[in-house]
């Protein structure tokens, strides 16, 4: 987490900051990732990288967080644009996520964030899927999903599922940016586990 002194900055500032940690972090992995490459692109002294970041950690996991709470946000957009269909509004999320993934100009970013996923990094993005946060935005969540659609019953079932469908889509993302699948073919591959999912696998 950022610290009191980033959100502090002057908007411009802020932004060639963030800006240039973004466009380093595109370029190569977290762990290849140079402090002094950020502060040239931002033109900011060295020593104050430090006043607004604990590390390069702390600055690559602060645009992992935003990036997730925008992708989190669209999610509930586009579970009330698909009636509350769990299922679609994620295939929907994953084609998107998929499609900007490719687009090297525009998403180098959550590429090469997919390429190098670890535990941290995937705890990052899934946070908002927690028990606390499914509490504080029951509203928003539990009541957006069309529940007559799945044979669950309490928000405890619906927590377990989202555990489930993250899960999946997490890794078909992964896998499809590494074995440079075409969006048709890991749509394909997508739609073919969630349809386990959806309709089971018991007799």
């Amino acid at each position: 987490m950022p610290k009191p002194t980033f959100f502090n900055l002057r908007e411009e500032k802020r932004s060639r900051l963030i800006d240039a940690a973004r466009e380093e972090f595109s370029r190569v992995s977290l762990y290849e990732a140079s402090i002094s490459n950020i502060l040239k692109m931002a033109g900011i002294p060295r020593g104050s990288f430090y006043q607004y970041f604990e590390d390069k950690e702390d600055a690559f996991f602060f645009l992992v967080g935003e990036h997730a709470r925008e992708r989190f946000e669209h999610f509930t957009s586009l579970l009330r644009e698909h009636k509350g269909d769990l299922f679609e509004a994620s295939r929907e999320l994953f084609r998107m996520v998929l499609q900007h993934s490719r687009a090297s100009d525009q998403n180098r970013f959550m590429r090469n964030v997919l390429l190098n996923m670890n535990y941290k990094i995937e705890k990052t993005f899934t946070q908002h899927l927690t028990r606390e946060t499914l509490d504080q935005r029951y509203a928003e969540v539990y009541h957006l999903i069309d529940r007559s659609l799945l044979n669950i019953q309490t928000r405890e079932d619906l927590y377990h599922l989202l555990q489930i469908n993250t899960a999946i889509t997490f890794h078909n993302l992964v896998k499809s940016i590494s074995d440079e699948l075409t969006v048709e073919e890991a749509l394909n591959k997508y739609d073919r586990e969630i349809h386990m999912i959806r309709k089971g696998v018991s007799m």
